[in-house]
């Protein structure tokens, strides 16, 4: 199987170069990624606990889906992409926002996020997802008070900044 390409960018998102996966990662060099945020039609959002076999942060709570642009793709597409990779939906992903990178924090990735609402069942991709629920808001908030290291840097970032721009009567 051949490695992953991925886009290299600088600090403003401008691509750079592409590069291996390996190589990008071991030296901390700037890439894309892609958080979803899934909701159900009670507002409750999907998060999963990666598999032990993840690379980066395994075992650890993250967002409903996630994953790394490929050379060349753009952040919609890619959000696209991992929703029906990772969880087997196929639903309308709604941009959010790009969040830029800040070093070990942020993985060295500039991450877009998306959000995207529906009732259908995820079906977990086993390689990437040990197991998932819907929570809601003040049930996540309430676990990252608990123990905040359950989860990884990004989705704790990117949650503040979700549940600090949209009213809880407001989420969907």
């Amino acid at each position: 199987m051949m490695e992953e390409m991925f886009d290299v960018v600088d600090q403003e998102d401008r691509v750079l170069f592409q590069s291996p996966r390996s190589v990008v990662h071991a030296n901390h060099w700037l890439h894309r990624a892609v958080h979803i945020f899934v909701f159900n039609s009670r507002g409750e959002l999907l998060v999963h606990r990666r598999s032990a076999t993840k690379d980066e942060a395994p075992l650890k709570c993250t967002s409903s889906a996630s994953g790394h642009l490929s050379a060349g793709e753009d952040y919609a597409t890619a959000a696209v992409r991992e929703l029906e990779e990772e969880l087997g939906l196929k639903a309308t992903v709604e941009f959010l926002g790009i969040f830029p990178a800040a070093g070990a924090m942020t993985s060295f990735e500039h991450s877009g996020l998306y959000r995207a609402v529906t009732d259908e069942p995820p079906t977990f991709d086993p390689g990437e997802i040990l197991s998932g629920d819907f929570y809601s808001l003040a049930e996540i908030e309430a676990m990252l008070t608990r123990d905040p290291e359950d989860f990884t840097h990004c989705f704790r970032s990117l949650f503040r900044w979700y549940t600090e721009r949209f009213s809880h009567s407001n989420i969907l």
